[in-house]
């Protein structure tokens, strides 16, 4: 049997009133609340008057209502006039205009309040992504649809569950609480509260989250933004990043997936577990794709080696790779014509090695050794400190100084110096004597980390020494030139100068040096720039 007839409802998918005479009977509700709806067919239609106030309408067997664009169907209906309350069985489905499907297998609209209860297995799908629950509380005021006890939400590839969800119709987000996780083919995160916009695809963290990404990558953070269409993110309040390489904290992250980008600001700290370095930094940028990081605002990088640490500190540093054949020792690239870029080829069995730039006031300290310089290369091939730009090298009680210094180190302890064009060497005798050795070239050698033997090369190479007698008492000053100087030391302190070729000097009794005579060109005691702990790096 089918019916045509009109019912007043709150609820825009339920119907609040009918009667077998096809009329309309207004509820005792607000007028701007009420909706119209016909029910367009039903096999059969009932009315029963409980008592002289309560009105029970039913309607039963293939039921179909129509509110303006939404379309209900369900397989039974009851409605009380008096409270306004209406009740839906069995395969309920409302259309709201082909753009909102809702499923459930039982349906209370409470029309005063103006809010439904869905109950078994409910499930709201859109053009963007679909909720599972079995319990749905949909306040139509607002457009809000709340869920208690357990939810699920599928958006494409990605699945987002949790205890607790609230759905906001109007801006398509979706606050989910208590054992939230959310998983799709790149990312698997868990967290306590999230909120998901089903239109943008856009995560937003709003407590403690952890990102596992499928290549093994790590996030934790309390707050941000996640795009899981983009793979760009941003995040707040002292997150970290960790995978096979690099462990990455600071107090804000940005990150794109694509580009393999990664920028720290705030107390950054980068942790590179494979070159036994860490970087501290304001700012820090890594590139994943091509290993290479920059740090900039007051960076400080710490090198690792057998129980040793240098520090060095810059106004930026800057870390890359660089690809060798194997057998040629040369540069591997392929020029890609379409795209006009130089990639690193991978037909060809190569070798990495990897490099470290420092730029503009360069400090370095380690307990055996500390400079300073403008700039700065390091390779982790042969371990060489190179300096450039009046760099000043300082162990114990002696200096040296160069246009250009190469600093050859094994387990992070000097090993050898190199230095070319206008180099000298001062060892502190006393605050008033300083013994000065300047050549072409200096060639200086260490063991267990102080220097012990240096080699004075030039044209020529000129000294000051200050010997001293069996009693360690100072006999005078002797200033000498030769092709070849040779400087031995003893427990830190200058021992012996020897002289080869063309030798000339002579001897100043301690009462007659005459003052032109003390300094060599370039003398420069620098203690004034030479870093006392590590902790003035940080400064």
């Amino acid at each position: 049997m089918k019916h045509t007839t009109y019912f007043l409802l709150l609820f825009l998918l339920g119907v609040v009133s009918t009667t077998t005479a096809q009329q309309i009977i207004a509820p005792p509700i607000p007028s701007d609340t009420m909706r119209v709806i016909l029910i367009k067919q039903a096999r059969s239609l009932r009315e029963k008057n409980i008592d002289s106030l309560t009105n029970i309408k039913t309607g039963a067997g293939d039921v179909i209502i129509v509110e303006g664009k939404t379309t209900t169907n369900c397989d039974s209906v009851v409605y009380n006039q008096r409270t306004n309350i209406l009740e839906a069985f069995g395969n309920i489905h409302i259309n709201d205009n082909d753009s909102i499907h809702t499923y459930s297998q039982y349906l209370r609209y409470i029309g005063l309040d103006r809010i439904a209860y869905l109950k078994k297995n409910v499930r709201l799908t859109d053009k963007k992504g679909t909720l599972y629950t079995d319990d749905l509380e949909y306040n139509l005021r607002t457009g809000v649809a709340t869920y208690k006890n357990g939810g699920r939400v599928v958006n494409g590839n990605t699945i987002l569950t949790s205890k607790e969800g609230v759905y906001y119709a109007d801006t398509k987000d979706i606050y989910f609480r208590k054992n939230v996780h959310l998983k799709d083919a790149k990312y698997d995160i868990v967290t306590d509260s999230l909120v998901y916009n089903l239109k943008t695809s856009v995560a937003t963290f709003i407590a403690p989250t952890r990102i596992v990404s499928k290549d093994g990558s790590v996030i934790n953070t309390k707050s941000g933004t996640y795009n899981l269409k983009t793979g760009e993110a941003i995040f707040y309040d002292r997150t970290s990043y960790s995978d096979s390489a690099y462990f990455l904290i600071g107090d804000k992250i940005a990150y794109d997936e694509k580009t393999g980008i990664l920028q720290m600001e705030g107390k950054a700290k980068m942790v590179d577990s494979i070159n036994k370095v860490t970087v501290l930094a304001n700012i820090i940028y890594v590139d994943k794709q091509k290993s290479t990081f920059l740090a900039t605002r007051k960076p400080v990088m710490i090198f690792y080696r057998d129980n040793d640490s240098t520090y060095i500190a810059a106004d930026t540093l800057f870390s890359g790779l660089r690809k060798y054949d194997s057998l040629q020792r040369k540069i591997i690239t392929q020029a890609d014509t379409l795209k006009k870029v130089t990639s690193i080829s991978t037909q060809t069995k190569d070798t990495s090695i990897r490099y470290f730039l420092a730029f503009h006031n360069v400090r370095i300290f380690n307990d055996s050794l500390q400079a300073v310089s403008d700039s700065l290369h390091y390779s982790t091939s042969d371990s060489t400190f190179k300096l450039f730009g009046t760099p000043i090298v300082w162990n114990a009680q002696t200096q040296v100084a160069g246009d250009t210094i190469y600093m050859y180190t094994e387990s992070q302890k000097p090993k050898r110096l190199y230095v070319f064009n206008n180099g000298i060497i001062i060892n502190k005798a006393n605050n008033a004597m300083y013994n000065q050795i300047a050549g072409r070239t200096i060639n200086s050698y260490f063991v267990a980390g102080q220097i012990d033997y240096v080699r004075v090369k030039g044209s020529p190479a000129e000294s000051i020494f200050y010997p001293y007698d069996d009693d360690s008492a100072f006999i005078g000053m002797n200033r000498s030139s030769g092709d070849v100087i040779d400087i031995y030391f003893v427990k830190k302190e200058l021992n012996k100068v020897k002289f080869v070729n063309d030798v000339n000097g002579v001897l100043y009794p301690l009462s007659q040096i005459p003052p032109d005579k003390k300094e060599l060109k370039n003398f420069k005691w620098w203690d004034s720039r030479r870093p006392k702990n590590k902790l003035q790096l940080f400064e």
